[in-house]
């Protein structure tokens, strides 16, 4: 160091020995810090939080399905249903009645008290009749029915949202991976654009075109990983904040998978498995027993009372029958209701049975058109781009072909590859779009 001192400073000045032993300083300072971090296991500049668990797919589906709040509240529905059929299965309570008349306040003795005073004692208990509490089962039964349906359909609805925000995840995932490359790749031309600059092959205005090239790869990259990052928010939101830590990661990747059912097979099987259908279907035998439920409760029920009375000295029984006389009411007008809504219930399961063609219709021929776009580029494109970006590079490197062309070569490379990506991800997305319109994940 004294060596270097003495080269560096002006003589009769001591600054160049000064800024030496600072730097020395520095550099010691530096190296001590680096062993710490060594020392206690972590690199210097790397990041302290590890690697977080990394899921599949059909791993991300199963946790929604667990950990969803809002399905887990719809679930509630069919408890709630069920609580109801204890309800309908309720009988009528009996009625008890208790009464003490002529009770003398003057010499009041035990004579007068059995000679004058009444005492009743009587129970009563209603028969209901038409079957009622049958019907009532029957309707609360069938109700449950609906409603399982229709939280399979929530749990439809959650798989489809959980498969399409990791897909677009995916997508961003595999975005972050080809800005990561494509910076890279081109930081080495950056490098050796800049020793032909320094060997006068390059002219400095084509070198700082290429390093503004750079700026764009940079840019890329960071809204990439921003993309990525926003994307498994949102999927730890379907999934269920408790259901996956801060720091998980995704185990699949970007695939093409060819459909193999035809349009006739996905059809029948949506019509056996689509959970709106069931719950139409199961909607109309809920109203009719509805309709059963309103016939019987038209039916007047009879409620009977034995009752003991003490009159006179005498231990006497009663018993005694009432009925209300349907002459006006007949709950006529509920059962006109019940019956428009077997009508309504037909109809709305119609509709269902249409919307499931349509719908697997038009998920069919999504799959169809971005399977093709998908083979389009796997025909031949991929490789096209590839190689002419190679190429160009090549003959740039070497003089041979000019900036311009090398830059468009890069930016159709990015394109192409951009663009399969996206035709990948859509092509997964439809297919999922086609496994919520069957009902079921299951396509082969």
């Amino acid at each position: 160091m004294r060596a270097n001192c003495s080269f560096a400073s002006i003589p009769g000045d001591r600054s160049g020995c000064a800024a030496s032993s600072v730097e020395t300083r520095r550099v010691l300072l530096v190296f001590f810090c680096s062993v710490a971090c060594y020392c206690l296991g972590q690199q210097p500049g790397a990041s302290s939080s590890a690697r977080g668990p990394a899921i599949t797919l059909e791993q991300a589906i199963d946790l929604a399905l667990k950990y969803n709040h809002a399905l887990l509240a719809a679930r509630t529905q069919i408890q709630q249903s069920q609580a109801q059929e204890m309800t309908a299965s309720i009988r009528p309570n009996p009625t008890l009645s208790l009464n003490s008349l002529f009770i003398p306040f003057t010499a009041a003795t035990a004579d007068n008290l059995n000679q004058v005073s009444e005492f009743d004692l009587g129970v009563g208990y209603t028969f209901e009749r038409g079957g009622k509490r049958k019907r009532r089962i029957q309707a609360a039964r069938d109700q449950t029915a609906v409603v399982e349906s229709q939280v399979k359909d929530s749990e439809r609805g959650i798989i489809f949202n959980t498969a399409q925000q990791y897909i677009n995840a995916l997508l961003a995932k595999s975005n972050v991976e080809l800005a990561q490359q494509d910076l890279e790749s081109f930081q080495k031309t950056v490098d050796i654009s800049q020793e032909q600059y320094r060997a006068g092959a390059l002219s400095e205005r084509d070198l700082l075109k290429i390093k503004v090239q750079l700026l764009q790869f940079q840019t890329d990259l960071s809204s990439a990983k921003l993309n990525l990052a926003q994307a498994l928010v949102s999927l730890r939101q379907l999934l269920g904040y408790e259901s996956v830590p801060e720091n998980y990661e995704l185990a699949d990747q970007l695939a093409y998978q060819p459909l193999t059912l035809g349009l006739e097979d996905l059809q029948a099987r949506a019509l056996q498995t689509r959970p709106d259908l069931r719950a139409a279907q199961r909607g109309l035998t809920a109203a009719k027993s509805q309709y059963e439920l309103a016939r019987a409760n038209g039916k007047r029920d009879v409620t009977s009372t034995f009752q003991y009375s003490h009159v006179g000295g005498l231990n006497t029984g009663d018993l005694l029958f009432s009925m209300e006389l349907p002459i006006f009411d007949r709950n006529q007008g509920e059962i006109a209701r019940t019956r428009y809504a077997i009508n309504q219930a037909q109809e709305t399961e119609r509709a269902a049975g249409e919307t499931v063609m349509t719908d697997i219709r038009n998920a069919y021929e999504a799959v169809k058109s971005n399977q093709q776009i998908v083979e389009l580029y796997e025909s031949g494109y991929l490789k096209q781009a590839q190689d002419s970006r190679d190429i160009s590079a090549y003959a740039y490197q070497r003089g041979a072909a000019s900036l311009l062309d090398f830059l468009d070569a890069e930016r159709s490379y990015r394109a192409s590859q951009l663009g399969y990506r996206q035709a990948l991800s859509g092509y997964m997305l439809s297919l999922e779009q086609l496994r919520q319109a069957v009902g079921t994940r299951n396509l082969q």
